[in-house]
């Protein structure tokens, strides 16, 4: 399968990946940007497939509902109530001390749509969960995935965000006018 998805990643879609996931690392948080399209879950699951990497993910509980509900859940997938004022974020990081390896993959825009500020959960749960972010880039401008090294947390949340935002800088998504 990785080689079919490598395949379909490099020759049918014209993408390269630059950079890889941390293999040593057991846990992690992956966030994607910019989340324009839903092209960009697509994208996501042939790099993890190519990679072997298992990651998992959150989406919301529409999703997840039948007749295709069970392909999302098959796929690593786990449905959230966003209708429901809850801790998300603690409920995660139980998550993430009860399992020997877990790795999610969130969106910190939290929607396709146009937004003016990330979401900052993302930041807590790895803060919480004692994990690095992996930043990921869904570039259609240069048609490339890029990851970054992991990165920990620190007790300055606007250096961490300026890291992240340099990152991302230049980064063009499916529909730029949603970014």
């Amino acid at each position: 399968m990785k080689s079919t998805s490598k395949f379909i990643f490099t020759k049918i879609f014209g993408w390269k990946l630059v950079g890889e996931f941390p293999k040593e690392l057991k846990k992690y948080v992956v966030i994607g940007v910019p989340h324009t399209s839903q092209w960009d879950f697509v994208l996501g699951l042939i790099v993890r497939s190519m990679t072997g990497e298992k990651i998992n993910f959150i989406g919301k509980q529409s999703l997840f509902k039948p007749p295709f509900g069970f392909v999302f859940k098959k796929l690593g997938g786990t449905p959230v109530d966003r209708s429901k004022s809850n801790n998300l974020v603690d409920a995660i990081i139980q998550l993430f001390d009860t399992k020997e390896e877990f790795r999610l993959a969130l969106s910190p825009e939290g929607t396709r749509k146009r937004v003016d500020k990330w979401k900052t959960g993302f930041y807590y749960i790895a803060k919480g969960a004692n994990v690095p972010i992996v930043l990921f880039t869904f570039d259609f401008g240069r048609k490339q995935v890029a990851l970054s090294k992991p990165f920990y947390t620190t007790d300055d949340k606007e250096k961490d965000f300026n890291y992240f935002y340099a990152f991302f800088k230049d980064v063009q998504g499916k529909h730029p006018e949603l970014m």
